[in-house]
């Protein structure tokens, strides 16, 4: 009534103006809406992806870790040498922290009729020494140095050269490393060529490679 006293419209002009304006508030209305800030959640496949990667990334940290403390960890092994009148002799790895006793074990022990005095069983051994077992029994052991903690060979063997010539089988058998056998096979070399000319012939002894050689070329001569 008022448009239309104000305004001089028609009663179905104003009907029109109201629905108008009505649709112009609705619109308005909901784009206001439509247009607010809303907080906004990531997928589900990138919280699944998100959180896998985290997972593996806690793994890795914590296998590096141990990875760490691991090889930081003190112990590991050792590498000892021992030779002479052994069961078994030659290289041994043995856990650090090992003692004479335990090489004497990885060996198979001392031969029989051997004496051990000379030697400290109960000493700690370090990586790369050389343990030498040859002190027949009842034989004064040789004199170790002081404290006996410093590394090098144990034990003892014959104080002055032996002569591969004139040597007889119980001589030869206290060499580190020679038994009857060998030794038998040392005077069978003597005998079928006239003797020793040099140390070095030794190498064709049966029996001797060149790891004995080296335990045996200072202790003997021709």
């Amino acid at each position: 009534m008022w448009l239309q006293t104000r305004c001089g419209v028609d009663r179905r002009g104003a009907v029109a103006l109201a629905v108008v304006l009505v649709a112009a508030a609705v619109l308005a209305a909901q784009h206001f809406w439509t247009g607010r800030a809303q907080s906004v959640s990531a997928p589900q496949v990138v919280r699944t992806e998100a959180s896998r990667v985290r997972q593996h990334e806690d793994t890795r940290g914590a296998k590096g870790g141990a990875a760490m403390g691991a090889s930081t960890a003190p112990g590991g092994d050792i590498v000892v040498d021992v030779s002479g009148k052994v069961r078994e002799p030659g290289i041994r790895r043995l856990p650090a922290g090992s003692r004479v006793a335990d090489a004497l074990r990885a060996a198979g022990g001392v031969r029989p009729g051997v004496g051990t005095d000379g030697l400290n069983r109960a000493r700690f051994l370090v990586d790369g020494e050389q343990v030498v077992v040859g002190t027949p029994a009842g034989a004064p052991a040789a004199p170790g140095p002081a404290g006996g903690a410093a590394a090098g060979p144990v034990g003892a063997g014959p104080t002055a050269p032996v002569s591969l010539n004139t040597a007889t089988v119980d001589q030869l058998d206290t060499l580190p490393g020679v038994g009857p056998v060998l030794a038998q096979h040392v005077i069978d070399y003597r005998t079928q060529h006239g003797g020793f000319r040099s140390v070095d012939e030794l190498r064709e002894v049966n029996g001797i490679g060149d790891r004995r050689f080296t335990d045996l070329k200072a202790l003997v001569r021709p």
